[in-house]
């Protein structure tokens, strides 16, 4: 039996454990795999033109967030870099702002491959980060609404939220400190229920194909997605390493939890790298509500 000395210190110890072993509780540290953004880097220099292999991936990348759109599917399976992908890099360039040159250049392909919201830039064609500044308070916003702006009705001001059943324990405290952030810089109200069926929001981890027709693509890409009002879904990638604390090498749960929760909200990406509507993220960042997040919420809902 240990002594009574050599008690304390044993649970000490693990007390000072616990945290580094809640970084890893959502994935294996061991499962190292290639970023499936990755393809991008043999790219870097491509411009109109030019014939590259997996310039198609590239077009595909594109698509998904809203910047190129073909009418004939043929045209995005080649590997021509044609007007319409310098187009549509020139407007991705402009929303991150980027110097807008129409090619592959090194800081365009860096970004490009920066883990991020899965959430599109640009729905529909209507919305751009970039082209939805206004002038608030003498200066210039940056926040963007999603097509039609829907939003929660006046009425529904209270929202419950939930916890899908099997979620770590570990991540529960983080997002209830994201809705409690969200609370306190909004008129909004939140309240944790059990019943995951019935409430407002759901938040859940999932991974690859997991039947909204939004697949997750593994460690290094997208990193959590959510939906409009008032649908109401928020699913994180249960194949990223995620972190209670700010941890090198994690995402920071918090973090990602305030954004999607602003997509929950009705708040779409913005050009503010500060702000958390901003849609990449590196791991070991930790970010907060930004003026730029916090005046677009406030527009949505007229206060």
């Amino acid at each position: 039996m240990p002594s009574k000395a050599i008690l304390p210190f044993f649970s000490f110890t693990l007390f000072l454990l616990l945290p580094l072993l809640f970084q890893a509780v959502l994935a294996d540290p061991k499962d190292q795999h290639p970023s499936p953004f990755g393809f991008l880097q043999h790219l870097q220099g491509c411009q109109k033109g030019n014939k590259v292999k997996d310039i198609n991936k590239l077009k595909k990348y594109l698509e998904h967030f809203g910047y190129l759109s073909y009418d004939n599917k043929t045209h995005s399976d080649h590997d021509d870099f044609d007007e319409l992908l310098e187009h549509a890099i020139k407007t991705y360039q402009l929303n991150y702002n980027l110097n807008v040159t129409g090619t592959l250049d090194p800081e365009t392909v860096t970004k490009m491959m920066s883990p991020r919201c899965a959430v599109p830039d640009i729905m529909n064609g209507t919305s751009r980060m970039n082209s939805g500044k206004h002038k608030h308070w003498h200066t210039v916003a940056h926040y963007a609404f999603f097509p039609g702006r829907p939003k929660w009705p006046a009425s529904k001001f209270r929202l419950t939220y939930a916890f899908r059943p099997g979620t770590p324990a570990s991540a529960i405290a983080p997002v209830n400190r994201a809705f409690q952030t969200w609370a306190a810089n909004s008129h909004f109200r939140f309240r944790r229920i059990s019943n995951f069926r019935r409430a407002d929001l759901k938040i859940s981890f999932e991974r690859g194909n997991h039947g909204d027709n939004n697949p997750f693509e593994g460690p290094g890409g997208f990193l959590a997605h959510a939906f409009p009002p008032t649908d109401g879904r928020f699913h994180y990638d249960a194949d990223e390493r995620w972190s209670v604390s700010v941890t090198p090498g994690f995402y920071h749960l918090e973090t990602v939890a305030l954004h999607e929760i602003g997509h929950l909200l009705g708040l779409q990406h913005s050009s503010v790298s500060g702000a958390i509507m901003y849609p990449t993220l590196s791991t070991g960042q930790r970010k907060g509500l930004h003026s730029d997040d916090l005046r677009g919420i406030k527009a949505l809902y007229g206060l």
